[in-house]
């Protein structure tokens, strides 16, 4: 039975790694699939959003995918809901094909324009797979897994999901240390990080490994740190109230017959905004981009405007019942406070302050500090000894974030 052990968990890591990123693959060409015949656009660094896109459309592409959304949803977790990765991880079930079309669902909303992250998708099916590879080996007598293990490799394969999705191992592994299993130990890391390793070197194969957000070359400088310190108490500050909104909004979420007019109605918001600001739609790369990008101080007001309508519509959108992340809203609603304070305070390069920003306030709303800092770092593809910078930050954020949620039981916002 030793020797099976032995056996069984490198087995484990290979098939859950290449099920993850097969899986976080063919979920972002299912993305690519519903943006090109909702909005006629293939989204990218250089292209972010659907500007293009004639504004009825873009109102038609939300309300569209809202009712759709709403009746799969409604459908789906009408008797039952669909477990949370943590329930998974301590014995919970997660059910075949409806976990497959909640998370089909989720890509498909936001795809159309909904506000709303997509981590969250490639992640549960990441679970969903570990769960089942666990049934699997019961069924046919190969091994028993321990409770820890099993756990472990549910954490594990949620954030090689992550990693395979956007090509970010390390962030992949620091998820499931950090958010998931919340033990750090040489063997959750080894199991972690291969499998996360594996998860992206598949999802590389169907996206390529070209930079998720575009940014300059310019090297931090030591004068740098001194917007560090205006930056990031501010990001913590606001990181943590967004927390506690995200949290509310996911508490009174709703699962019932409402979400059949609730969810339209938040899409109806969400697309009368977008004919104006079409920066607002999907998951936040389009708005954290354009913070990244912006050179003037003219566009203060809009990106202050911005920031806010994405919050805002954000927040009402998980409440009517959709399903996804909050880890890029929270990014672009970050970068745009950096973004704002460096051009306020000019003489720094305006995508290094959106990057402190978009770090810092991640760090705080998702209390996980090594995940944001390395995940800023892989989907940019920026140089390690940006650690510095982005890393100071990330003290000073979590730091005063704990000043605002010192009483509060930490649990992930991810775990739908």
């Amino acid at each position: 039975m030793k020797n099976k052990n032995l056996i069984i968990l490198p087995l484990s890591i290979l098939v859950l790694g290449l099920l993850a990123g097969t899986g976080a693959g063919l979920l972002s060409l299912f993305l690519d699939l519903i943006e090109g015949l909702f909005l006629g656009f293939k989204e990218s660094p250089t292209h972010p959003s659907s500007l293009a896109t004639y504004p009825p459309q873009r109102l038609e592409s939300i309300l569209i995918g809202g009712f759709i959304a709403a009746l799969i949803g409604y459908f789906i977790r009408r008797k039952h809901q669909i477990p949370k990765i943590s329930e998974t991880m301590v014995g919970a079930k997660m059910p075949f094909w409806r976990t497959v079309l909640h998370v089909l669902t989720q890509i498909f909303y936001v795809g159309t324009g909904g506000s709303v992250g997509r981590e969250l998708a490639p992640r549960e099916l990441g679970a969903l797979f570990a769960n089942k590879w666990d049934e699997l080996l019961q069924q046919f007598g190969l091994v028993s897994l321990s409770a820890e293990d099993k756990s472990l490799l549910i954490a594990a394969a949620a954030g090689a999901g992550f990693a395979g999705a956007y090509i970010a191992p390390i962030t992949g592994m620091f998820f499931c240390i950090e958010i998931l299993h919340k033990k750090i130990s040489a063997r959750a890391v080894s199991v972690s990080l291969s499998m996360s390793i594996i998860a992206a070197l598949i999802g590389s194969l169907f996206k390529g490994n070209s930079a998720y957000y575009a940014v300059g070359s310019q090297s931090f400088s030591n004068y740098f740190m001194i917007l560090v310190i205006v930056i990031s108490p501010i990001s913590g500050l606001i990181g943590a109230y967004f927390r506690k909104t995200f949290l509310w909004a996911e508490a009174h979420q709703s699962h019932n017959k409402h979400i059949l007019w609730l969810l339209p109605f938040a899409a109806l918001v969400t697309g009368i905004i977008s004919m104006r600001f079409p920066e607002i739609m999907g998951n936040g790369r389009a708005l954290a981009q354009e913070a990244m990008n912006i050179k003037s101080t003219r566009f203060i007001t809009i990106l202050l405007l911005l920031m806010l309508l994405k919050g805002f519509i954000t927040v009402v959108t998980i409440r009517s019942g959709a399903a996804g992340g909050t880890l890029t809203p929270a990014l672009a609603i970050g970068a745009c406070v950096g973004a704002i304070i460096c051009l306020i305070l000019p003489g720094f390069p305006v995508w290094q302050g959106a990057l402190v920003g978009a770090t810092s306030l991640l760090a705080a709303a998702q209390q996980a500090p090594l995940m944001a800092l390395f995940m800023l770092i892989e989907v940019t593809h920026l140089p390690l000894n940006s650690a510095v910078p982005l890393g100071f930050a990330v003290a000073i954020a979590m730091g005063i974030s704990k000043l605002i949620i010192k009483h509060e039981t930490i649990q992930p916002l991810e775990d739908e």
